[in-house]
């Protein structure tokens, strides 16, 4: 089992990332994690590029998670929600999903292998923002990595209580560990 995570929060040790962390403690196989905030991947340029070649022009890191996402069974999307949304850095991470949209909706060129992927979201935040638009966000994003989300984990009072504390929120990132794994 293959499992790929979009980690888009800045804080190593914040929220986020003590879910991120429950979650590969209950994973299995390989578990690759993409952090949004340090990971050399510029955003895309809308260049045009890739509406007339194969592939992106822009020679980053992301010519891997390409590879990763094509390999991946499961893929999380795990973010805190800043305005409402998902954060800046994994949006222009996943602006570089245009190259494989383009390719499979304008050009009819599949560029993902036929198969089974499982995505999840995972959020966090607190104040008075709220999960409904980031979450639809997430899910665009894992649809257009060939992926069909399945559920997602939400701690939505971390301005009060830290995720790690958050019992029903450990408990949902065990169950959806637990459906990575079947």
């Amino acid at each position: 089992m293959k499992t790929l995570i979009f980690n888009g929060s800045p804080r190593k040790n914040g929220d986020t990332a003590a879910l991120v962390n429950e979650l590969t403690k209950h994973l299995e196989g390989d578990i690759k994690v993409v952090n949004t905030y340090t990971a050399k991947i510029s955003p895309c340029t809308d260049c045009r590029y890739c509406w007339k070649n194969d592939g992106c022009i822009i020679d980053d890191e992301m010519q891997t998670v390409y590879k990763d996402i094509d390999d991946a069974d499961n893929i999380v999307i795990a973010s805190p929600i800043f305005f409402s949304e998902l954060t800046g850095p994994l949006l222009s991470v996943a602006s570089r999903l245009q190259q494989i949209w383009i390719s499979e909706k304008v050009k009819n060129i599949k560029v993902l292998k036929e198969k089974e992927r499982k995505g999840f979201v995972v959020l966090v935040g607190g104040g008075d923002g709220k999960p409904g638009k980031a979450l639809g966000t997430a899910k665009i994003i894992i649809k257009h990595m060939g992926t069909s989300f399945v559920d997602s984990v939400i701690s939505h009072n971390t301005d009060e209580v830290p995720a790690k504390d958050d019992i029903s929120a450990i408990e949902n990132i065990k169950r959806i560990a637990q459906m990575m794994r079947e």
